[in-house]
């Protein structure tokens, strides 16, 4: 999952959903054109695979897409956007994402979620327990870490640490925006000591007035019922439009200790959005966040 992520999963969503209109199984699909089933799997999970326009064009063939068709004429522009962009990458010499070089210190569930944030333009998040890696200083994410692995290698450690740092840069980029929502919970965690989240809450302060395209707010333990409650931590990410024009619908992801989940059903989204509607409601105001972590520093400090 490099830059050319969005196109890829675009066009495998659309020639899952002509696969399954025909009533054709995996296997049959790569039966028709000399491919593996499990290659078909991945294909439609916007995963790379070797494949020719030849390829594509039997397989709708297979699944009965008129000729022609509006609906061919999508499928082959999306098929031309992750051409054009895979020799993009590679002229540039990334056709890998930049995270990859860092995979043995991640979890196999957590590359795509990475592929999928470097492309985002708004990510809102939902976080009861810790801080989202967007936002942990770099002594909070070792904490973390040795909780997880306390036998880490210091040089895994440092790597780890890299990749944090490097997740924050997207921060930076004016064409992105965070919306976070933290339960109050998430404050008063303390990995590592009080002495390290004193450092990151004054991180949290800091970002909080440097940024443009940053919103954190607070949930307070007596906020009282909202959806929050029930829905726990979750991300919603948006993409920006393909350069055909076609419209990338968004993803929650659910992370949990052995796997993660990536909903993408219309009716999944809309419930997560009404979700973020409801935990804004009781959420504190900007303001009245950086008073609240402002009270936890000075406790902390005490």
């Amino acid at each position: 999952m490099a830059g050319s992520s969005l196109p890829r999963r675009a066009l495998g969503r659309r020639l899952r959903g002509y696969r399954v209109e025909a009533e054709k199984s995996q296997l049959a699909a790569g039966l028709h054109i000399e491919m593996s089933p499990q290659s078909i799997g991945r294909m439609e999970d916007g995963q790379k695979v070797k494949i020719c326009t030849s390829q594509i064009r039997d397989l709708l063939d297979l699944y009965r897409v008129p000729n022609p068709s509006d609906e061919r004429n999508e499928i082959f522009m999306l098929w031309q956007e992750v051409r054009d962009q895979a020799l993009a990458a590679k002229l540039a010499g990334t056709a890998k994402g930049w995270w990859q070089a860092y995979t043995d210190q991640y979890e196999p569930h957590f590359d795509h979620y990475l592929g999928l944030e470097a492309v985002a333009t708004h990510l809102t998040t939902h976080q009861v327990l810790l801080l989202p890696g967007l936002l942990q200083t770099g002594d909070y994410r070792r904490a973390l870490s040795l909780v997880g692995d306390p036998t880490v290698s210091p040089a895994a450690l440092e790597r780890r640490l890299e990749l944090a740092a490097h997740r924050r840069v997207r921060l930076a980029d004016p064409s992105f925006r965070a919306d976070v929502l933290l339960s109050e919970a998430v404050l008063r965690q303390t990995p590592g000591g009080r002495s390290v989240m004193v450092e990151q809450l004054r991180h949290l302060l800091e970002m909080i007035e440097a940024s443009t395209n940053l919103s954190i707010r607070v949930v307070p333990s007596d906020a009282g019922s909202h959806l929050g409650l029930l829905t726990q931590s979750f991300t919603l990410l948006e993409f920006p439009p393909l350069a055909s024009h076609l419209a990338e619908p968004p993803i929650v992801y659910v992370e949990g200790y052995d796997g993660s989940l990536y909903l993408e059903r219309t009716d999944m989204i809309d419930r997560h959005r009404r979700a973020i509607l409801d935990i804004q409601r009781v959420a504190l105001t900007e303001h009245n966040t950086v008073q609240c972590i402002q009270q936890i520093v000075k406790e902390y400090g005490e």
